[in-house]
């Protein structure tokens, strides 16, 4: 561990002892056990994203969504202040008027809450939260009986924070995978999912896999014996497909053996369109590619994206859809394989280009930060001012995702021909061509549809769907 006090000597928290016999006398799956059931059985399990601030309504958003839509994971998302660690202020909010929050202020609540939240489901719980540093939420959530828990050192701090040190979150986050070594210890496995989405925007496949690699070896160092990799549905579909083919083999290739590794994809999380039909059609095809791919879990969507904070019954209805992806009357569908195996052996070589001299240094707590200060590892269009940003992907024709410009990344020669070539891109200079180039390509959808960027009159607004608990980003300063 890195030496921090561990918040569970808090007053309050139960023993780690006492939570993993809560967990077995709950009678239902831990996360851990979902995710490998659905790999066995050949079918992608799927889980929406929720969360509302008011326990009543968030107790009542779960049992609506398990009801009427039958996932097999549910989340509770939680709110910005709490990811932020500003306890005082959720607080406040949550007495004066519970709705303005972006989520479930757990910490909060408190982990009895927290129970009753997971007692009143049949299903287990995921959290989703933001957070740069987790541990009391973390601690919190154990006690609540919560078996997966998302985010990592790096993902969960450039795309959300501007100036948290990477050296700090990492610390952070090395606590919470020790914790779930103790847990493994007990004999209660905790999922832990990486949040390899990042930035959600136009993210290349090598960069998402890059970061999400480092973290999984860091929390494997720790003792987590299950971790969920998540990618975020690029709209390239053999470039999807392959990208998460390629999440067992990166496993086995760089983690121990007893690690049970799980490819998990995030429907589009860019642009969504806007008249419904289309979103849906978007929401089947991100599905799709789940099933093919080989995910073990979809993050689904819903038709209500482009306008603000869906409601339950667009959960509902996006679940149901997803989940028609597992029909056993869609094996009639050929692949051109040959593409996918062109994709994924690009998608490997840049991985290995950018993570193998990091893996190749014994601390990876001090060699990712000064990986990220002189850009041998990067991210694009970073929040952080600890990412120098200076990679600049782009679409090809046919829509896959490319590098136009790679920075400092440690690629070879030939893989940065190969990504010139397929862009053909080596004349464009001008400032303005390339904005309206990535502006396009960040409304990819659109174009697919053939709508207009906009917001059309008489859009919903975050207030009118409260009932449904999006997936907000942060609100609360840093």
């Amino acid at each position: 561990m890195s030496g921090a006090v561990p918040s569970r000597e808090a007053p309050g928290l139960p023993p780690l002892a006492e939570s993993v016999a809560y967990v077995r006398k709950l009678g239902k799956p831990t996360v851990a056990e979902v995710l490998h059931a659905a790999r066995a059985a050949g079918r992608v399990a799927l889980q929406p994203r929720c969360g509302v601030g008011s326990h009543v309504q968030m107790l009542t958003l779960l049992q609506d969504l398990e009801r009427h839509a039958r996932p097999d994971i549910l989340t509770l998302t939680i709110d910005s202040y709490t990811r932020l660690k500003q306890f005082d202020s959720a607080r406040a909010v949550l007495e004066r008027n519970p709705a303005d929050l972006n989520g479930y202020p757990l910490v909060t609540h408190g982990w009895l809450k927290g129970r009753r939240l997971n007692e009143a489901v049949a299903v287990p719980l995921e959290v989703r939260h933001g957070s740069p540093d987790a541990r009391l939420l973390f601690e919190t959530s154990v006690a609540s009986g919560i078996t997966s828990f998302e985010g990592g050192g790096i993902s969960y701090n450039l795309p959300y924070s501007k100036a948290v040190p990477l050296a700090d979150s990492l610390a952070a986050w090395r606590d919470v995978d020790a914790l779930c070594g103790e847990l493994a210890g007990l004999g209660l496995v905790v999922d832990r999912e990486l949040f390899g989405t990042l930035t959600a925007v136009l993210v290349p496949p090598s960069i998402s896999l890059a970061v999400s690699v480092l973290e999984a070896v860091a929390a494997a160092r720790e003792g987590v014996r299950c971790i969920s990799v998540a990618y975020p549905q690029g709209g390239h579909f053999e470039q999807d497909v392959a990208a998460l083919r390629a999440i067992p083999l990166l496993a086995a290739r760089y983690l121990p053996p007893d690690v049970e590794v799980h490819a998990v994809l995030h429907e589009f999380m860019g642009v969504f369109p806007r008249e419904r039909a289309n979103a849906e059609d978007l929401i089947l095809y991100g599905a799709l590619v789940a099933r093919l791919g080989g995910a073990s879990k979809l993050i689904s969507k819903t038709y209500q994206e482009a306008h603000g904070i869906p409601d339950a019954r667009a959960n509902i209805d996006g679940l149901l859809l997803a989940s028609r992806a597992n029909s056993p009357l869609l094996d009639f569908i050929a692949l051109d394989e040959d593409r996918i195996a062109d994709e994924l052996d690009w998608v490997l070589t840049e991985v290995a280009e950018i993570v193998e001299p990091i893996l190749s240094v014994s601390d990876l707590h001090k060699e990712i930060p000064a990986a990220f200060a002189e850009g041998r590892l990067d991210i694009p269009f970073s929040a952080s001012r600890h990412a120098l940003s200076r990679i600049i992907p782009r679409r090809t024709g046919d829509g896959a995702i490319r590098y136009l410009a790679t920075g400092m990344l440690p690629f070879s020669d030939a893989t940065r021909r190969r990504n010139e070539q397929s862009l053909a891109a080596g004349g464009q200079v001008r400032i303005g061509d390339m904005v309206k180039g990535l502006t396009k390509d960040i409304n990819y959808f659109l174009e697919v549809f053939g709508e207009q960027p906009g917001v059309p009159a008489g859009a919903a607004t975050g207030d009118a769907s409260r009932d449904g608990g999006g997936e907000g980003g942060p609100v609360a300063p840093s």
